[in-house]
């Protein structure tokens, strides 16, 4: 049978003056070291001792000693509250100074296009921090996982989470090798798809994502197939620059292998935008200064562009 524990409310009242009385030998010198009046420290005394169900001390006109269960008492609790003490200051510095762990969840493809600029000048600028960034595709509870904030497209953030904007609005284009074109008739229309091979992604629920269009002012979800199926968008690039087959990913990480001619963008007039790229967190209110000054720098380096700024976005997806 499970049985419930809890800590009683008020379980750490008096400890505090009970060690100060049974390191100093004294109520009066105790009250001193606290800054409280000794009548003070023997009513403390008096309530933790009638909680516990034993005297602590043997008082008499001269001298403060410590009964058994005292000094049994002290031998424990006085290490567990050091201990509790050196928690406190702990959490207070990483309160008050940014240092500490800073646990990012991102996707894979954004950590070459977004966060290496980041990375290096942020490490440099802030020693005390250990960045780690948990590169996955998933989608992930930022408090089950332990993260400070996660990294994710704009349409897959709740509503409710604070976003800092990294990226301005883009489109997802489908690419295609010149090779794999050469081979095949290059698609016109999203009708044009069924005589393509398509490579696709599997969505963290397990389903395979449509391939989305904008034809005029209508969205458009096309079932495409093809030889490939991957959980990561650098994946399905890497594949249709080998000629694998058309992919339709987020055009900056296209952007350069378009520039070099190893890709080319297709069926462009009907590429769908996306809201961006955003870092989120759950709570303005419970930012620690390592996180503070992560969201800054990025901002700052974002400052010359109209992107920047903070906003919930809303939910799409």
């Amino acid at each position: 049978m499970k049985q419930n524990f809890t800590v009683r409310q008020g379980a750490l009242d008096g400890v505090e003056t009970f060690l100060a009385v049974a390191r100093q030998r004294s109520f009066r010198r105790a009250a001193a070291a606290l800054g409280v009046t000794p009548s003070a420290v023997s009513q403390a005394v008096r309530a933790l001792e009638a909680r516990l169900g034993a005297a602590l001390f043997v008082r008499t006109t001269r001298n403060v000693g410590l009964t058994e269960a005292g000094q049994r008492f002290f031998e424990r609790a006085a290490p567990a509250f050091a201990e509790l003490i050196a928690a406190g200051e702990a959490a207070r510095d990483l309160g008050q100074r940014p240092a500490g762990l800073l646990r990012l969840a991102v996707p894979r493809g954004v950590v070459p296009l977004i966060l290496e600029p980041i990375i290096g000048p942020f490490c440099q600028a802030y020693p005390e921090i250990e960045l780690e960034i948990a590169a996955s595709d998933e989608m992930v509870d930022l408090a089950a996982g332990g993260f400070d904030a996660g990294i994710r497209f704009g349409q897959f953030i709740a509503a409710d989470m604070v976003a800092v904007r990294l990226t301005a609005p883009f489109p997802f284009v489908v690419v295609g090798s010149p090779d794999y074109l050469r081979a095949r008739k290059r698609p016109e229309r999203i009708a044009d798809l069924r005589d393509h091979a398509c490579l696709r992604i599997r969505r963290a629920n397990g389903s395979i994502a449509p391939w989305s269009f904008i034809d005029g002012n209508k969205t458009i979800e096309a079932i495409v197939a093809g030889p490939l199926v991957a959980h990561d968008y650098p994946t399905l690039l890497g594949a249709a620059i080998q000629g694998v087959g058309l992919a339709q990913v987020p055009a900056p990480i296209a952007k350069a292998p378009i520039a070099d001619g190893r890709l080319r963008a297709v069926l462009t007039p009907f590429a769908v935008t996306t809201p961006g790229v955003f870092l989120y967190y759950s709570d303005r209110r419970q930012v620690l200064p390592k996180l503070r000054v992560f969201i800054e720098h990025v901002k700052l380096r974002n400052a010359a562009a109209p992107r920047g700024g903070t906003r919930k976005p809303k939910q799409t997806a």
